[in-house]
């Protein structure tokens, strides 16, 4: 596996990922799927078994993630006829992919945007981990996904894309100077001043998308199954929030919400980007579980002139007040280490490019 297969420094997309499966860098359990591989990651599969766990954990430096499932298990569970996931409750379990990394490639991982968007609650776990979501260089080993439904209880079954992971070279990531001549090279949101300060600004829309300003999630609904899109009502699992005006939304505690950025995004071709975690800066609510924006979204050129970024929204242990243009993220970009062979929205299975205020493909009005 050389350079020119994979690219140099920076996140990898599409043809170097099928290239380190070809030369057994990532060991999948049984043949992709034929959209598994996105433009700069891979979507990982749900494998046999699943283990209900009475705590969340990190393995900790000697310890391997089998071992401590086994430790803290209640029961384990059989995926390979799909299983219900309860909210409220935490899984471990097995995914189909293992990884035997070069030693001078890492991964990280996210959830997928339609899991963030019914609020399921995945992280990645390898063994020997002392952080969620992150894969050292040179690791290897199995992986293993933490799920924990927290709005709508889910069925979900062997090879159920719940996570993905990228994989790069280097430390890549835009400075603040660096994003700033990016965006007056390729505007990168809409925004007529934008600010950089550990990444890009993103605020919220609370004018309206034709009256509506998101969406609040129901509570004692019935199953989201994670593998058939179009499949529930919308107004089985979710409430409607109106436009009254006011130009602010106050976020009820733990209650769960999807509303969208004021500004359009957009990803250069040979850029990945990402919405970083919870700012405690910004105030006492976390946006956005799933974090990933591959090469291409909101780019004209991949028919996605004018798309939103869709916030998951949940609010800690008070009411919060938002306010319409408020900042709730910002957005960081890497480099690619080369130009993928697809961009986002251009035959590469993308539901969400183009997007306004979308909730998630497995619901229908």
């Amino acid at each position: 596996m050389t350079r020119e297969e994979t690219g140099g420094q920076g996140i990898l997309p599409a043809q170097a990922i099928r290239a380190l499966t070809e030369a057994g860098a990532i060991r999948p359990a049984s043949p992709y799927a034929g959209d598994q591989i996105q433009p700069a990651s891979l979507d990982l599969r749900l494998g046999d078994r699943a283990y209900r766990v009475r705590t969340s954990f990190l393995p900790g430096a000697q310890r391997s993630v089998a071992t401590c499932a086994e430790r803290y298990k209640l029961h384990e569970i059989d995926l390979r006829d799909g299983a219900v996931l309860e909210t409220g409750c935490v899984y471990i379990a097995e995914l189909q992919e293992s990884l035997a990394l070069p030693p001078d490639l890492s991964g990280s991982a996210n959830p997928k945007s339609s899991t963030g968007r019914i609020d399921v609650f995945t992280r990645v776990i390898a063994d020997r981990a002392e952080a969620f979501d992150q894969v050292p260089a040179g690791y290897r080993g199995p992986l293993y996904a933490e799920i924990s439904p927290r709005t709508f209880p889910v069925l979900a079954r062997r090879g159920s894309r719940l996570s993905q992971i990228r994989f790069r070279r280097g430390e890549v990531r835009l400075s603040d100077t660096e994003l700033a001549t990016l965006h007056a090279r390729t505007p990168l949101v809409t925004a007529a001043t934008p600010s950089f300060l550990g990444g890009i600004s993103v605020s919220v829309d609370l004018a309206g998308f034709e009256g509506l300003i998101g969406y609040r999630a129901k509570r004692h609904t019935g199953l989201v199954d994670v593998d058939r899109p179009g499949a529930h009502k919308t107004a089985a699992f979710w409430e409607p929030l109106h436009a009254d005006g006011s130009g602010s939304l106050i976020l009820d505690p733990g209650q769960f919400y999807i509303l969208a950025s004021k500004e359009a995004v957009q990803v250069p071709a040979d850029h990945a980007a990402e919405m970083v975690p919870f700012d405690p800066l910004v105030g006492e609510f976390r946006v956005h579980y799933a974090g990933f924006f591959d090469p291409g979204f909101g780019a004209a050129a991949a028919g996605g002139a004018g798309a939103r970024a869709v916030l998951e929204v949940r609010s800690r242990d008070v009411p919060f007040l938002l306010e319409d243009g408020q900042i709730v993220g910002r957005l960081v970009y890497e480099r690619m280490a080369s130009l993928p062979e697809t961009l986002y929205g251009t035959g590469a299975g993308s539901n969400y490019q183009a997007q306004g205020l979308k909730l998630s493909k497995h619901f229908v009005d």
